[in-house]
């Protein structure tokens, strides 16, 4: 029986301008991996696309499995995911949306570093770029430690750059999709684990997709202070949180 290290997650609603590309930079991992898509009820050609790679003679052998789930109704990013971390076999679990894509040693790295630190969760810098794909020359940075404090401060854990151990996020799955669910699922990881880990190295290449819930500032920003809430934090608490968010998220676009 095929035992990968790696599970790689890929969401996908109507992605067939995106999906191979996604699916390409996964392949082209030196880690012996399954790649689990989940097709959240897509109209367009994604299924197609997928197909194309399930009946391909090409693929090496420790990346032939594939498992296509087709969502009978469209259930959102958060449970698409969380279906696919329940029929994962790998030790650890990779997310990618469809829509970004990787550089070819990244899941190597952050499985280096999980082991010599004895962690859960790693992540990565990310170069932001284009909806047509072109670098916008702008790097969000991560440090080596991520505390839960400094987490709460300044969300630097990009979704489609975590490798994190399959047990801990199975602990943790993603809730609440009116609020952002990954950064809630991160800080419930950090506060029982205490640390997690970051290569400054932008090896997520992160679409500015044109309709993703990120670029509306004024609801992102009101999804995040709901976090906060979920969180339990108090509420003055809360507010000097999300004012540190705003002076962070600033800093973060204010070049771009």
């Amino acid at each position: 029986m095929y035992s990968p290290i790696v599970s790689v997650i890929i969401p996908v609603y109507n992605g067939e301008a995106f999906i191979k590309q996604a699916i390409d930079s996964v392949i082209s991992q030196e880690v012996s991996l399954e790649i689990i898509i989940i097709d959240d009820d897509s109209t367009d050609a994604t299924a197609a696309i997928i197909q194309m790679y399930i009946n391909s003679d090409q693929l090496p052998d420790d990346k032939k499995k594939i498992k296509y789930i087709k969502n009978k109704m469209n259930i959102g990013v958060a449970e698409s995911r969380n279906k696919g971390v329940r029929a994962a076999a790998g030790i650890y679990i990779a997310f990618l949306d469809a829509d970004d894509w990787w550089v070819e040693d990244k899941l190597q790295k952050q499985i280096k570093v999980l082991e010599e630190e004895d962690a859960v969760l790693c992540c990565t810098a990310r170069e932001l770029m284009s909806h047509e794909g072109i670098s916008t020359g702008h790097i969000i940075s991560v440090s080596y430690d991520i505390s839960y404090k400094q987490l709460l401060r300044n969300n630097v854990i990009g979704c489609s750059s975590v490798l994190v151990r399959k047990e801990v996020i199975k602990e943790f799955p993603m809730m609440h999709a009116d609020a952002h669910e990954d950064y809630l699922t991160w800080l419930k990881i950090l506060k029982k684990y205490k640390r997690a880990y970051g290569i400054n190295e932008p090896m997520l290449k992160y679409r500015l997709s044109k309709n993703s819930k990120s670029r509306n500032k004024i609801k992102s920003s009101w999804m995040t202070f709901k976090v906060y809430r979920y969180m339990k934090i108090p509420l003055l608490l809360s507010i000097y949180y999300f004012g540190c968010y705003v002076w962070n998220g600033f800093k973060k676009y204010k070049k771009k």
